[in-house]
């Protein structure tokens, strides 16, 4: 038995100079005093298997390298408590450690799926287009006319000549669908758009969301109603929606929608200049040209004007983004600064 402790001991001295870290001297402290498999455990469970003569002496030795593992091992833990591994020349172990945060979606990704969610539950489909357009589907099946402003380099993005251009809406998005689409049609579109414009409300590049309905018997209060619904569920209260007579060269009737202060619920303040409604985008019903464009366009008279009408609406997911969290300069959302992004945790 005195031999066995002795091997024992060796054994376990040379273990614990090998463990260099906190989990290694825990392993080595549960392989030699572990009540159900530990060597010294062990040691004392075979006592009772040795001749009562020798029976003194085996215990001494047992104890006495019980006692030597215990003390072995905390002064270990007594030696390296609190430093871990030996500190670096040059790092002040003192300073308290750093905060991982965890990360989270950008406030402009964070609308764009709640705006996405919404249509989702008023039933439309998601659609989708290039960034990279030609002037026909930006501006030609659109009923732009040629001298249209919008049309100008100081307003547009070319590409390629007077051809291909960075899509200034998502518009274009609209006589995709329906050219490989038959109606009735219910589509929202959310990506992209260019333009050369930048201020604080204003960036060369953000994010548009277009809605549109095609189907027979579709009138201006089908537009109206969800247009309510619609800023309803993204402000997350009732609002009022005020129409006003406006051009777009697709839409006939055209208007600008309105809706009622979410600052002041229609009294008069600040963000909405004491009118008590804060503008929100363009809207109206799909002139027959667009249909007429797009019938030529397949070869064939899909979309009859006489038998089918609807409604398009669009409006800026930074204009969202800003009125939902009061923020008056759009150059935040684009400048990756962590102490503006930390802000909207999702």
């Amino acid at each position: 038995m005195k031999e066995r402790a002795l091997a024992i001991r060796r054994q376990f001295d040379g273990d614990l100079a090998a463990a260099s870290g906190p989990a290694a001297r825990s392993e080595v402290r549960l392989r030699y005093l572990g009540r159900r498999a530990g060597l010294v455990t062990a040691l004392l469970k075979d006592l009772r298997a040795v001749p009562a003569a020798e029976r003194a002496a085996a215990g001494s030795a047992i104890n006495d390298l019980k006692a030597h593992v215990e003390s072995a091992l905390a002064d270990a833990e007594a030696r390296f408590a609190g430093t871990g591994a030996p500190t670096p020349a040059g790092v002040d172990a003192t300073l308290p450690g750093l905060v991982w945060r965890p990360g989270t979606l950008h406030p402009i990704t964070q609308v764009r799926e709640l705006v996405e969610e919404i249509f989702l539950e008023m039933g439309y489909a998601l659609g989708a287009g290039p960034e990279v357009e030609t002037d026909a589907y930006n501006f030609g099946a659109l009923n732009f006319p040629p001298d249209h402003p919008a049309r100008d380099t100081q307003d547009t993005f070319f590409v390629e000549g007077n051809d291909l251009l960075l899509r200034t809406h998502t518009s274009p998005v609209q006589i995709h669908t329906l050219e490989d689409s038959h109606p009735p049609i219910k589509m929202a579109a959310i990506g992209r758009v260019f333009r050369r414009d930048s201020d604080l409300t204003h960036s060369p590049v953000f994010h548009q969301v277009e809605g549109l309905v095609v189907g027979p018997a579709i009138t201006f209060a089908h537009l109206k109603g969800t247009l309510e619904h619609f800023c309803g569920r993204v402000f997350e209260r009732a609002v009022v929606v005020r129409l006003r007579p406006s051009y777009f060269p697709f839409v006939e009737p055209g208007a600008e929608y309105d809706i009622s202060c979410i600052f002041c619920s229609g009294s008069g303040c600040r963000p909405c200049k004491g009118s008590g409604f804060i503008e929100m985008g363009g809207a109206g019903m799909v002139h027959p040209a667009v249909f007429e464009q797009v019938n030529r366009r397949l070869g064939e008279t899909r979309y009859d004007p006489e038998n089918l009408s609807g409604f398009a609406f669009g409006l800026g997911i930074e204009r969202i983004a800003m009125l939902k969290h009061g923020i008056d300069d759009i150059r935040l959302f684009y400048e990756n600064d962590l102490r503006f992004l930390s802000q909207f945790p999702a």
